[in-house]
Protein backbone atom coordinates (compact mmCIF):
# COMPACT_ATOMS: atom_id res chain seq x y z
CA UNK A 1 0.00 0.00 0.00
CA UNK A 2 1.28 3.75 -0.97
CA UNK A 3 2.90 5.36 2.32
CA UNK A 4 4.04 8.45 1.59
CA UNK A 5 5.29 10.69 -1.12
CA UNK A 6 8.77 11.04 -1.17
CA UNK A 7 9.71 13.73 -4.49
CA UNK A 8 7.67 15.94 -6.19
CA UNK A 9 9.09 17.27 -9.32
CA UNK A 10 8.91 20.14 -11.49
CA UNK A 11 10.68 21.52 -14.38
CA UNK A 12 13.57 24.62 -14.20
CA UNK A 13 15.30 25.56 -17.45
CA UNK A 14 18.78 25.85 -15.00
CA UNK A 15 19.32 23.88 -12.10
CA UNK A 16 21.80 26.29 -11.11
CA UNK A 17 19.63 29.41 -10.79
CA UNK A 18 17.09 27.01 -9.44
CA UNK A 19 19.41 26.32 -6.65
CA UNK A 20 19.59 29.78 -5.84
CA UNK A 21 16.54 30.50 -5.58
CA UNK A 22 15.30 27.23 -3.38
CA UNK A 23 18.17 27.26 -1.33
CA UNK A 24 19.58 30.61 -1.35
CA UNK A 25 15.73 32.43 -1.04
CA UNK A 26 13.22 29.95 0.32
CA UNK A 27 15.76 28.27 2.88
CA UNK A 28 16.07 24.53 1.42
CA UNK A 29 18.69 22.17 1.41
CA UNK A 30 20.43 20.08 -1.11
CA UNK A 31 19.56 16.52 -0.78
CA UNK A 32 21.00 14.85 -4.02
CA UNK A 33 23.23 16.23 -6.81
CA UNK A 34 24.10 13.65 -9.12
CA UNK A 35 25.03 13.59 -12.85
CA UNK A 36 23.78 10.48 -14.16
CA UNK A 37 25.25 11.15 -17.70
CA UNK A 38 22.80 12.59 -19.99
CA UNK A 39 20.90 14.70 -17.16
CA UNK A 40 21.48 15.98 -13.67
CA UNK A 41 19.40 14.16 -10.97
CA UNK A 42 19.27 17.60 -8.27
CA UNK A 43 16.42 17.10 -5.95
CA UNK A 44 16.52 19.86 -2.53
CA UNK A 45 13.96 19.93 1.21
CA UNK A 46 13.16 21.61 3.47
CA UNK A 47 15.28 21.08 6.49
CA UNK A 48 11.87 20.45 8.67
CA UNK A 49 10.72 18.14 6.21
CA UNK A 50 13.30 15.96 4.70
CA UNK A 51 11.20 13.10 3.45
CA UNK A 52 9.61 15.02 1.17
CA UNK A 53 12.12 16.27 -1.83
CA UNK A 54 11.61 18.47 -5.18
CA UNK A 55 13.19 17.24 -8.10
CA UNK A 56 14.83 20.54 -9.75
CA UNK A 57 14.49 18.50 -14.03
CA UNK A 58 15.75 19.98 -16.90
CA UNK A 59 13.94 19.15 -19.72
CA UNK A 60 15.58 17.17 -22.33
CA UNK A 61 17.36 13.67 -22.34
CA UNK A 62 16.79 11.07 -21.70
CA UNK A 63 13.14 11.87 -21.13
CA UNK A 64 12.36 14.29 -24.15
CA UNK A 65 13.60 15.55 -27.28
CA UNK A 66 15.44 18.67 -27.59
CA UNK A 67 11.92 20.18 -29.18
CA UNK A 68 9.80 19.07 -26.70
CA UNK A 69 11.91 19.86 -24.10
CA UNK A 70 11.67 23.36 -25.58
CA UNK A 71 8.22 23.38 -25.63
CA UNK A 72 7.76 22.28 -22.21
CA UNK A 73 10.03 25.25 -21.16
CA UNK A 74 7.77 27.80 -22.78
CA UNK A 75 4.58 26.58 -21.26
CA UNK A 76 6.97 26.64 -17.69
CA UNK A 77 8.03 30.38 -18.71
CA UNK A 78 4.14 31.16 -18.65
CA UNK A 79 3.16 29.49 -15.75
CA UNK A 80 1.04 26.83 -17.96
CA UNK A 81 3.33 23.43 -16.99
CA UNK A 82 1.36 22.97 -14.04
CA UNK A 83 4.55 22.97 -11.70
CA UNK A 84 2.86 24.01 -8.28
CA UNK A 85 4.48 23.48 -4.64
CA UNK A 86 2.47 24.20 -1.84
CA UNK A 87 3.83 24.88 1.93
CA UNK A 88 2.84 25.45 4.95
CA UNK A 89 4.28 28.15 7.46
CA UNK A 90 3.63 29.31 11.04
CA UNK A 91 3.12 32.93 10.50
CA UNK A 92 1.70 33.83 6.74
CA UNK A 93 2.84 37.77 7.43
CA UNK A 94 5.99 37.50 8.96
CA UNK A 95 7.15 34.86 6.25
CA UNK A 96 5.78 36.97 3.43
CA UNK A 97 8.01 40.08 5.08
CA UNK A 98 10.57 37.56 5.03
CA UNK A 99 10.94 36.49 1.44
CA UNK A 100 10.18 39.81 0.25
CA UNK A 101 13.17 41.02 1.94
CA UNK A 102 15.07 38.29 0.74
CA UNK A 103 14.24 39.71 -3.07
CA UNK A 104 10.87 37.01 -3.65
CA UNK A 105 8.86 38.57 -6.17
CA UNK A 106 5.78 38.02 -4.33
CA UNK A 107 2.72 37.52 -7.21
CA UNK A 108 -0.46 37.48 -4.38
CA UNK A 109 -0.36 39.24 -1.10
CA UNK A 110 -1.76 37.57 2.02
CA UNK A 111 -5.37 37.11 1.69
CA UNK A 112 -7.45 35.87 4.79
CA UNK A 113 -8.89 33.08 3.27
CA UNK A 114 -11.53 29.97 5.22
CA UNK A 115 -9.06 27.70 5.11
CA UNK A 116 -6.17 30.15 6.73
CA UNK A 117 -3.82 33.05 5.50
CA UNK A 118 -2.38 32.28 1.90
CA UNK A 119 -0.31 34.50 -0.68
CA UNK A 120 1.65 33.20 -3.94
CA UNK A 121 4.82 33.71 -6.02
CA UNK A 122 6.53 32.54 -9.04
CA UNK A 123 9.15 31.22 -9.33
CA UNK A 124 11.99 32.62 -11.18
CA UNK A 125 11.13 30.02 -14.37
CA UNK A 126 7.36 30.33 -14.29
CA UNK A 127 6.19 27.85 -11.67
CA UNK A 128 3.81 28.48 -9.21
CA UNK A 129 4.53 28.45 -5.13
CA UNK A 130 1.69 29.13 -2.64
CA UNK A 131 2.32 29.65 1.44
CA UNK A 132 -0.55 28.98 3.92
CA UNK A 133 -0.85 29.57 7.67
CA UNK A 134 -3.42 27.25 7.91
CA UNK A 135 -6.40 27.57 10.72
CA UNK A 136 -6.13 25.01 13.55
CA UNK A 137 -9.33 23.25 13.42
Amino acid sequence: MLKTISITQIYVPDQDAALDFYVGKLGFEVQTDMDFGPMRFLTVALPTDPGHAVLLEKPGAPAMSEETAAQVLELVSKGAAGGHLFFTCDDAYRTHTELKERGVEITEEPVDQPYGIDFGLRDPFGNHVRIAQMKEA
